[in-house]
C-alpha cells in the first residue's frame, strides 16, 4: 500500500526555466513568493500540492499565450471543489481575479458570464427579471461560473434537467493549441474544421463509434439518467451532432482538462417566488429513504436528506427552529422538502397533493408545510452550511473528506444500509450522510488522519466502489471526478467507453498539459497520493475546512490575502516550524505581516459567510496585539484615559494639514512612514473640510441618550454640510424627541480603535468609563441609547451596552412623525459591513426609500475596508476593495450618494470622486419645510453657525 508522502513543510523553489518561458509569453503575471504559492495550494479538497507559480492573466488572449508555451496548467477560480481538481504541482492559473464580467441578455432569458463571476452574484443580477441560473449548489455563495461549468454543477433543485449541461447555449473556448473558438458563432463549425481539423474529424469519428455500439448507447443512457460527473460527458455524442457542440458539451464537467472556458452563454430558469417547505422527521434513515419513491412522485422541487448526525449538528445552529431543537435525536433522519411555483393557485394544488402523500408516511413528528419566508430561509441556511458545519466540528488534526455518489432512487434505502455498515466496519465514527435524495444523490463525510490511517481509507474506498457500482450507480454525482475517483473511471464505464474518453483527451490536449492527473489517470493509487494532513495551530485555524465561502466577501481578496489564505498560511507556518524548516518559516512570517495582518480590515464579514462562524478578524487582532511593545501598549492605554484631548489633537492636526498645500503634509507623512513604518503614520492625513465641533445640547427629561461618534469630530462632513450630529438632532427636534448628550462625551469612545489594534488594556479602560457614563445618563438603563455610526453601534455592543443605531431609531421612531417635503430622484447607497452584521438592512431601506424615488446599491458593493485607520494607513486596501463598486457608481448618474458611517463615506468619496453623506443628512434635507429651506441652506454653508 502506498503511504502518503510526509506533509511538505517546504515550498520547492520554482524552476527558473519554467518561469522564463512564462515571462516571455506573458510578462508580469507570475506570483512566485512562498506565501503566494502556499496560500493558493489549498482548496476545499483533501489534496495538497504546491504550484511552481500562481499566474494571474487578465484576458483570454493571455491565457492563449500561456497555453502555447506547452507548460502544464491548472485553472482555479473559487477553490470550492472537493475532489482535488483545483490543485497542482505545476502552474496554477488564477482565473477569478480578472474574469468577472456578467451581461444579462434578452430580459434575463440568457446571461453571458465569465469564469470568475460568483454564482450568487450572477443570480443577483438576474433577480430583477425573475430568473436565475439552473445550477444551485450549496456553495453558491462562493463557487464561480468557471467551477460550475468545469464540474457540471447541479445542486438542490435542478436535478439533471436544469444543470450546466442542459442550460448551456454556447461558450468561448481557448484550446491547448491557443485557438480561440466561440461555439455560438454562425461559422463555429467551419472555424473548428479549419483551425483544428484533427480535433473536428476525431470528434465526428468518436460520435459515430459510440452511436454504432448498442452497449455503449445503453451504458451512457443509464449512467446519465442520474446526476453523473464521473469521467467525461459522453452523452454529448448522443445529444449533439456537430463537432463544435459536441466539444462544448464535453468541456462541461471536464475539470479544466480539455480547454479553458473564457466565457459562456447560459439559458436561465424561472426563479419561482412562492414555495411551501417542511421538515419531515422519520424514525430511521432506512425509513426516510424507503419513502422516497412516493415523495418523488409528488413532484417536489427539492428533497434534501439529513441523517441523525446531521440533525445533531443542525440543532446547534442559531437558526434551528423549535421542531429541530425539541427533537431527542436517536436514529432519526429528516427530509427537507419543498414545492415551488409562481402562481398561488398552483402552489395550493401542490400543497394539497403533497398533504395526501405526507399523511401516509410513518413520521416521528407531525409534518407541516410552511410558506413563511424566515422559516424557510433558516432551514435552507442550515442545509447549505451543513458540510462545513459538520467538518468544522471535526477533531483537531483530522481532514474532512466529503464524497458524493448517486444511485437510482429505488436503491437509496439499500445504499444507506451499505454505508452505515461500511462506517461501522472501518471504524469511522460520527460520519454524516446527507444530500439530494430526490435525485438519488448522497453525500457523506469522513474524518480521517492521513498520517496514520491510509490503509483504512484505501480499504473503505474499495468497498464503497463495489457498493455503488453493484447498484448501477455512479461514483461521482456532482463534485467531479478529480483525483479522488480518477482511478475508478474505467471500472465504472468499462474498457470501450474508457478508451473513448482517452481519445477525447488525446484529441483536445495531445501533450497532456491541461490539469495533469485529473479525471483520467494511469496510476491505480492516484487517490492515495498528495493527501492533505493537518497540523494543530489555534482555534480559529483548526476549525477551518478551507471551503472558501469567506473569500467573495473579503475586501482584501484582490490585494493581498483572503481569510482562507490567512488561515492556511498559519498552517504552513506551523508545519514549517514543526519540520525545522527555519528559512521557510522566517520567509512566511515576514510576508504574513503585511499580507495578512496589516491589510486585514477586521470587518467581520468573513464570519457572516463562514458556516462555522470563524471571524479571522479576531485572529488578526490577537496577532496585532502580539506585535505591540510595552511603549505602544502604554500609549494606547493613556489615550483611553485622555481621549478628548487625543481627538482634539487629531482634529487640529488634520485642520493644519488641510490649511497647507497638499504636497507638504503628504511629503511629511511619507517621510514619517519611512522612519516609523507604514502602520504608524497615516499616508493621507488631509481632511475633506474643516472639522465640525458643534454637538447637540443636553436636554432635561430627555427621551434618548445620544452618543455622537468621535468620528464626527475628527472627519469633517462632506461638502461643508452639517454632518450627521446636527442632522440627527434636527430630525429628532422635528419629530418631538428630546436628546441628551452625556457629560464628558469627548472622552468617550466605542472602543473600536483599541479592539481593532489588539490593545486589550486600553479597551478595558475605555469600556469601564463608557459603561459608567451611560449608566448615569440613562438613570440605570431607563432611557434608550443611540449612536450615529454603524461601526460605533457595533463597538458599543461589544462593550456589553444596548445601543441603537441612529438609522434604526430614525426608521422606527422618527420617520413616522416626519413629513418628507421632497424626494431625490435617485440615490447610490453603500451599506457598511457593520450595518450588515447589525441587521440594519430593513431600517436603511426604509430611510433611503423616504429620501429617494430610486435607491440603488451599486454592483460590486462590499466592505470598503476603510476600517477606522486602515484607509489612512493603507489606502491601497480601500482602493482595491472599492474598485468594482466605484466603477458602477461612476458609470451611473445619481442625484446623491450615501452611507451610514463617516469613514465609509470618506472611502467611497475617495474612490468615486462623488460626495458621500450620511443617510440621515439627506433625510434632514428632505424633511425641511419649504419656507425653511433657505435658512437651512444658509446653515449648511455656515452662515448661521452661532
Amino acid at each position: 500500500m502506498t503511504r502518503p508522502e510526509a506533509r511538505r513543510s517546504a515550498a520547492p523553489a520554482p524552476d527558473p526555466a519554467v518561469l522564463a518561458r512564462v515571462e516571455a509569453a506573458v510578462p508580469g503575471i507570475a506570483r512566485t513568493r512562498a506565501s503566494d504559492r502556499l496560500g493558493m495550494a489549498h482548496d476545499a479538497s483533501h489534496y495538497l500540492l504546491t504550484p511552481q507559480a500562481v499566474l494571474v492573466p487578465q484576458s483570454a488572449g493571455q491565457v492563449a499565450a500561456l497555453l502555447r508555451t506547452g507548460l502544464p496548467l491548472t485553472f482555479r477560480s473559487g477553490g470550492t471543489s472537493l475532489s482535488g481538481q483545483g490543485v497542482t504541482e505545476h502552474l496554477l492559473v488564477d482565473t477569478r481575479r480578472h474574469f468577472r464580467d456578467v451581461e444579462v441578455l434578452d430580459g434575463g432569458e440568457r446571461v453571458r458570464v465569465q469564469p470568475g463571476a460568483v454564482l450568487r452574484q450572477v443570480n443577483a443580477r438576474l433577480a430583477p427579471y425573475g430568473r436565475k441560473l439552473g445550477p444551485d449548489p450549496a456553495s453558491e455563495s462562493a463557487c464561480t461560473i468557471g467551477g460550475v461549468i468545469a464540474n457540471n454543477s447541479s445542486g438542490m433543485t435542478c436535478g439533471t434537467h436544469a444543470n450546466t449541461y442542459r442550460t448551456l447555449e454556447s461558450m468561448t473556448l481557448v484550446l491547448p493549441s491557443g485557438t480561440v473558438l466561440d461555439t455560438g458563432a454562425p461559422d463555429a463549425g467551419e472555424r473548428l474544421r479549419a483551425l483544428e481539423p484533427e480535433l473536428a474529424a476525431g470528434l465526428e469519428r468518436l460520435r459515430d463509434r459510440v452511436r454504432k455500439n448498442p452497449d455503449s448507447v445503453r451504458r451512457i443512457a443509464a449512467q446519465f439518467s442520474l446526476k453523473n460527473t464521473m469521467g467525461y460527458g459522453l452523452n454529448s455524442f448522443l445529444d449533439h451532432d456537430s463537432p463544435e457542440q459536441i466539444l462544448a458539451h464535453l468541456v462541461i464537467g471536464s475539470e479544466g482538462t480539455l480547454a479553458f472556458v473564457a466565457e459562456a452563454v447560459l439559458r436561465t430558469v424561472p426563479a419561482h417566488p412562492l414555495a411551501a417547505t417542511g421538515l419531515l422527521v422519520f424514525p430511521t434513515l432506512h425509513q426516510a429513504m424507503a419513502a422516497m419513491p412516493e415523495l418523488v412522485a409528488a413532484g417536489p422541487a427539492a428533497v434534501e436528506l439529513l441523517d441523525a448526525e446531521s440533525l445533531r449538528v443542525a440543532q446547534a445552529d442559531p437558526q434551528a427552529g423549535d421542531l429541530l431543537r425539541a427533537l431527542a435525536v436517536d436514529a432519526h433522519a429528516a427530509l427537507l422538502v419543498e414545492w415551488q411555483e409562481s402562481d398561488p393557485g398552483a402552489l395550493e394544488g401542490r400543497e394539497r397533493a403533497a398533504g395526501a402523500v405526507l399523511a401516509e408516511l410513518e413520521l416521528a413528528a407531525p409534518a407541516r408545510l410552511s410558506r413563511d419566508a424566515a422559516g424557510r430561509a433558516a432551514l435552507w441556511h442550515i442545509r447549505k452550511g451543513l458540510y462545513a458545519s459538520v467538518a468544522g466540528a471535526r477533531p483537531s488534526g483530522t481532514t474532512a473528506l466529503l464524497e458524493d455518489v448517486a444511485v437510482p432512487v429505488h436503491a437509496l434505502a439499500e445504499l444507506c444500509d451499505d454505508l452505515t455498515a461500511l462506517f461501522a466496519a472501518h471504524r469511522y465514527e460520527r460520519s454524516v450522510v446527507f444530500g439530494h435524495a430526490k435525485d438519488g444523490n448522497l453525500h457523506f463525510m469522513l474524518n480521517e488522519r492521513f498520517s496514520t490511517d491510509l490503509d483504512r481509507y484505501a480499504a473503505f474506498t474499495e468497498d464503497l466502489v463495489e457498493a455503488v457500482l453493484s447498484r448501477d450507480g455512479t461514483l461521482k454525482a456532482e463534485h467531479g471526478t478529480g483525483r479522488v475517483m480518477a482511478p475508478f473511471v474505467r471500472r465504472q464505464y468499462g474498457d470501450e467507453l474508457y478508451e473513448v474518453m482517452r481519445e477525447v483527451k488525446r484529441l483536445c490536449d495531445p501533450a497532456g498539459t491541461l490539469n495533469p492527473g485529473v479525471v483520467l489517470t494511469d496510476a491505480p493509487d492516484a487517490h492515495l497520493r498528495d493527501l492533505k494532513t493537518v497540523v494543530t495551530v489555534e482555534p480559529e485555524v483548526d476549525r477551518c475546512v478551507e471551503c472558501g465561502y469567506c473569500e467573495p466577501v473579503c475586501p482584501s481578496r484582490d490585494l493581498t490575502t483572503t481569510p482562507r489564505q490567512r488561515i492556511v498560511l498559519r498552517r504552513e507556518l506551523a508545519a514549517a516550524r514543526e519540520a525545522g524548516d527555519h528559512a521557510l518559516a522566517q520567509e512566511l512570517a515576514a510576508e504574513y505581516g503585511y499580507d495578512a495582518v496589516d491589510t486585514c480590515a477586521v470587518d467581520g464579514m468573513c464570519a457572516t459567510a463562514c458556516p462555522v462562524g470563524i471571524n479571522t478578524g479576531d485572529l488578526t487582532k490577537r496577532l496585532r496585539a502580539e506585535r505591540h511593545g510595552p511603549a505602544a501598549r502604554a500609549a494606547w492605554k493613556s489615550a483611553a484615559r485622555h481621549w478628548d484631548g487625543v481627538t482634539r489633537a487629531m482634529s487640529l492636526a488634520l485642520d493644519a494639514a488641510a490649511a497647507v498645500p497638499p504636497a507638504l503634509p503628504e511629503a511629511a507623512a511619507g517621510a514619517a512612514r519611512a522612519l516609523a513604518g507604514a502602520e504608524a503614520v497615516p499616508q493621507e492625513p488631509r481632511p475633506a473640510a474643516r472639522r465640525m465641533r458643534r454637538r447637540p445640547a443636553p436636554n432635561a427629561g430627555a427621551d434618548v441618550v445620544y452618543l455622537p461618534s468621535c468620528l464626527n469630530t475628527m472627519f469633517a462632513p462632506a461638502d461643508g454640510g452639517p454632518g450627521v450630529m446636527i442632522a440627527f438632532a434636527r430630525l429628532a427636534r422635528r419629530a418631538g424627541v428630546r436628546l441628551h448628550v452625556p457629560e464628558g462625551i469627548g472622552s468617550l469612545c466605542c472602543g473600536t480603535p483599541w479592539s481593532s489594534k489588539g490593545h486589550a488594556g486600553g479597551h478595558q479602560a475605555m469600556a469601564g468609563r463608557v459603561r459608567d457614563a451611560v449608566r448615569a445618563a440613562t438613570g440605570g438603563g431607563r432611557v434608550p441609547v443611540v449612536t450615529d455610526a454603524a461601526s460605533c453601534t457595533e463597538g458599543f455592543r461589544r462593550l456589553g451596552l444596548e445601543v441603537v443605531d441612529a438609522v434604526a431609531y430614525t426608521a422606527e421612531h422618527l420617520l413616522p412623525r416626519l413629513t418628507v417635503e421632497r424626494r431625490l430622484p435617485s440615490l447610490a447607497l453603500h451599506p457598511t459591513c457593520s450595518s450588515t452584521q447589525l441587521g440594519l438592512d430593513a431600517a436603511i431601506a426604509a430611510v433611503a426609500g423616504a429620501v429617494a424615488e430610486e435607491v440603488v446599491i451599486p454592483r460590486g458593493w462590499q466592505c470598503c475596508a476603510f476600517a477606522g485607520d486602515r484607509g489612512l494607513l493603507h489606502p491601497e486596501l480601500t482602493a482595491s476593495a472599492t474598485r468594482a463598486e466605484a466603477a458602477a457608481v461612476v458609470a451611473g448618474k445619481y442625484a446623491a450618494h450615501a452611507s451610514v458611517n463617516r469613514t465609509c463615506e470618506l472611502g467611497l468619496t475617495r474612490a468615486t470622486g462623488k460626495p458621500y453623506h450620511h443617510l440621515l443628512e439627506l433625510l434632514d434635507q428632505c424633511t425641511v419645510p419649504h419656507d425653511a429651506l433657505a435658512f437651512h441652506e444658509a446653515e449648511q454653508n455656515g452662515e448661521n453657525s452661532g
